[in-house]
Parts: C-alpha cells; structure tokens; sequence
C-alpha cells in the first residue's frame, strides 16, 4: 500500500529526559573522553593517554605537509572519533551544528497543507486541506505532482520523494501537476506556511464500540489530543481501545508518561532511568490520576521505538493491555544536550530507560559501548519490547504489488470521481463497491497491459473492493474516511478485535 504523508516540516531535537543540564569546558571535556576510550583499551592512566595525544599532534604541527587547522582537527576528527566508540546517538557539535541545533528547537512546523500518497516515481493528492497553500492555489485532490523544483518525481524513488518533500518545506517551491481532463501539465508557486500537525492522526471507532487511535510520535500536544480523541469516541463507554503505537519513533518521554497516566493505576512505575553520574529516577502515576478502565490493546513493530516503547513496555509489565506485532526497536537511552565553550555543544548519552519490572529498554549495539543492560547481577535482556503476540503484516503477492507500484487504485479513483460529478452523483459514506465498479476497474487496467488472470482477479477480489473503496473516500471524503475502511486489511487490527471481542469489560 501507499505511503501517506502530511507535507508539513518539523525539524527537532529535543532533551528527551529532564535531568539536570550541566556544562563542560572543552579541555575537561577532551579530557574526559580521552580517559573513557583509553580505559576500554588499556589500563593506562590518563595523563599517559593525554601525553600522547599531544605529542601527536605536536608531531602534526611541526612536519605535516600543510598547515594543521587545530579547530578542524580536534573538532571534525579527534572529538568525534573519541564519541562514536561510545554509542551511534552522542555526537559533537561543532559551531554550526549547535547552532542549527538551537534554531531547530524553536522552530515551527511548516508545510503546504494536503495529504499525497507516495509510490515509487509517484504522488498523488489525496485531500487537500482549507485555508492553506495548495487550496489558495486550485490543487485538487487527484492531482498528480509531476514535478517539485524541476526534479522529475517519476525519476525518484520513495525515499528520494520523502527526502525532496522535506526539502521543499523550506521555501517557496514551483510544482507541476497533471490532472485529468487537462492536456497541459499545471503549474503552481507554493510557499509554505506554518501547520498544525497531530501527533495523534487517526481516530475512529470499529465495530461494537472498540475506539481505534494512532499516535504517530510523542510531542507536547500528544496526551491532549489522545485524551481528547478518546473522548470524542466515547470515553469510558467504548467497549475497548486499539492503541496503535507501530513506526512511532518516539519524542518527549513526558508526553508518554501522560499518555500512560491516562490506562494505567495510580501510583503506578512507569519507568526508571539509571546513570553512571545521576540518581535513579522513578516515574509514575499521579496519585490523583482518574485512568480510563476500558480493555487494551496495542500494535508495536520493529520501528516503535524510545517513548512509545516506554508506554509499550508500561502496559505490557502492568498486564494494562495485548501486545501485538514484533519486537520493538530497543532505543532506551537518555540523552542531554550539553553546552560547551567556544559555541560547541555534546549530545550525550548519560542513562538508560528500564520497564516496571526492570527490563531495559535499549539493545546491545554492535561496535560501542552500549552492551547488554540489566539489573545488578542479571543476565540483562536483549532490549525492545517483546509483544505477547506475533502478528506479521498483511500478506501481498506479485499482482497486488503491480496494483500498488502502479498508482491504479489512486489513478481510478480520480478518473471515477470526476465521472461522478459530471452526473451529479454526490459520494456518500454508505457507497460500497460493487460489480459494475469492479468490471469499469478491470476494463481500466486492461487499457494499462495490466490483464491478471481470472484465478488471480477472483482470489484478489475482497482485496481489490477495500483498496477501491479506500482510495474513493480518501479522494471524494477525506483521508479519515478512507484509513477506517483500509483497516480492514490490517492483521493486527484484525486480530486485536478478535481478542477484544473475547475479552470482558471492566466495570
């Protein structure tokens, strides 16, 4: 299936855990990581390390080729050097970099208002939203985008669109766009604006009152719009919550602690961080908390990752809710962003994050420091959240994959649409796919060279109805519209209604 991506633009790091923010002078610093390298090496003592250290480059001063520039050598090469043997995630920030840093963390999200799926060589509008760049400038939904900036999109892989998106968000962008019924390609000057974009971008209900919510990262707005959302589908009286926390990366860790404080008990651990240079830190819920009651459960996969894993892990050790999916990704480190001289700055790893029962969060990372972790005298675990369920992605086969790489869903969708408002025929929530569709579909791809036999179109047909129907109402209603009816090719959901089916409300 597509990709669907919000065009909007939030760049940001942010201090994930909030100890106490500190400030090293770069000589204690070069110090400091020199001795920790040297340590793992040799049991040599510092001053012997740092001795020579400096009669290298000494050496380096007085019989290099060229010139030596202290500020790229010790700033591009030894520093960084010394950081990556302790883990992928700390990094030194030159000048530059902790400046751009700085500015990130201030800014605000821009972007041009609509919601495109992206295919291999291919994006398409699928809502345009009101009061925003593409509206103002008579982008539909159906739209093609040909091309951003002069870059051919048909040239570009996914991820190069992904990449070429976020780049565009920076300023103002020429696009051209095919639509159908136009013989000329339309072109368009797009700047951006700043956009609201939520971190929890579907919600809706299912059968027999189960709510279904996705958070996407967890950002200062998160434990609001959850809260608000659930509400919106009932509160209390759903029957049960599908939590789906799969690709969400991760974000603030306060907005997760807020989000669990909202299933899980009062008083109740949610997580500990431990450090070699902090006290450990216990957090938990309010003891004035008012948690919500219903049944759990919630989808992870290998790309749920930091503070989703903590709420994961959370409900998972207080038997809150079902894991369901793969194991998550294992990223359980606090990081801070410490202030240096002369304009630098260190992203630092300082703690570890561990589960109610004392499970650690982070996997053993090949090439650093970072081992296994776990409690004193433990074996340690192998980091990620385990679900209680294996549950593996809707299957696909070569023919669907034809469907998909080609556009055909999206690109009848468009073409039914407009035939549609040239009769006068308003779409409605209660349209559903029927034969006479499917063989104008069929007729539609055997115009494209995409004849599939009558075995691969019959066992293909429940599959063919949902995309239709989805890719319709995301075009005709609205992108909500559609996600509902995609849920139903999704395995985890399909079997988290199943166990939710079977499982008793709580009073």
């Amino acid at each position: 299936m597509a990709w669907h991506t919000l065009i909007s633009f939030r760049p940001h790091w942010r201090r994930t855990f909030p100890f106490r923010k500190g400030k090293l002078r770069a000589a204690t610093f070069l110090y400091a990581v020199l001795a920790f390298s040297a340590a793992a090496q040799n049991p040599k003592s510092v001053d012997d390390v740092l001795r020579v250290f400096t009669s290298v480059y000494a050496q380096l001063e007085a019989n290099a080729a060229e010139p030596v520039n202290p500020e790229f050598a010790i700033f591009e090469g030894a520093l960084p050097g010394a950081i990556r043997a302790l883990d992928p995630f700390s990094a030194f920030l030159t000048p530059d970099r902790f400046a751009q840093l700085q500015e990130m963390q201030t800014s605000r999200e821009k972007g041009f208002g609509s919601i495109v799926s992206v295919l291999p060589g291919r994006i398409t509008v699928l809502q345009v939203l009101p009061a925003t760049p593409m509206s103002r400038a008579g982008i539909e939904p159906g739209d093609e985008l040909i091309a951003v900036n002069n870059y051919l999109i048909q040239a570009l892989d996914n991820e190069q669109i992904l990449q070429l998106l976020g780049e565009a968000r920076h300023g103002t962008v020429n696009v051209a766009v095919r639509r159908q019924g136009s013989d000329r390609p339309l072109h368009f000057t797009l700047t951006p604006q700043e956009m609201d974009s939520r971190s929890v971008d579907r919600a809706f209900l299912l059968e027999d009152r189960i709510a279904y919510i996705r958070i996407k990262s967890f950002e200062g707005e998160t434990a609001r719009q959850f809260r608000d959302a659930l509400e919106q589908l009932g509160g209390d009286k759903v029957r049960g919550l599908i939590l789906d926390l799969r690709d969400n990366r991760g974000g603030v860790v306060d907005a997760a602690l807020d989000v669990s404080s909202f299933l899980l008990p009062p008083n109740a651990v949610i997580l500990s961080a431990k450090g070699r240079a902090q006290p450990p830190v216990v957090e938990r819920v309010p003891a004035s908390a008012k948690p919500y009651k219903f049944p759990v459960v919630a989808l992870i996969n290998g790309q749920t990752a930091s503070a989703a894993e903590i709420v994961a892990g959370a409900l998972r050790d207080h038997h809150r809710a079902t894991l369901l999916g793969e194991r998550s990704y294992g990223k359980g480190l606090v990081q801070q962003v410490l202030p240096l001289s002369m304009g630098t700055g260190l992203a630092l790893t300082t703690a570890y994050y561990f589960t109610p029962s004392g499970d650690s969060i982070q996997r053993p990372l090949a090439g650093s420091q970072v081992k296994t972790q776990g409690e004193p005298g433990s074996a340690g675990t192998p980091g990620g959240i385990a679900p209680d369920e294996m549950v593996h992605p809707f299957p696909t086969n070569q023919f669907r994959y034809v469907l998909e790489g080609t556009g055909s869903f999206a690109s009848f969708a468009t073409e039914y649409l407009r035939n549609q408002a040239t009769h006068g025929t308003k779409l409605s929530e209660q349209f559903e796919i029927d034969g006479a569709i499917l063989d104008e579909f069929q007729y539609f791809l055997s115009q494209r060279n995409i004849r599939p036999s009558l075995a691969m179109w019959t066992a293909n047909s429940d599959y063919i109805r949902i995309r239709l129907k989805t890719e319709i109402f995301n075009q005709g209603l609205g992108v909500d519209y559609g996600e509902k009816v995609e849920a139903e090719l999704d395995s985890g959901i399909k079997r988290a209604l199943e166990i939710l089916a079977a499982t008793p409300s709580r009073p």
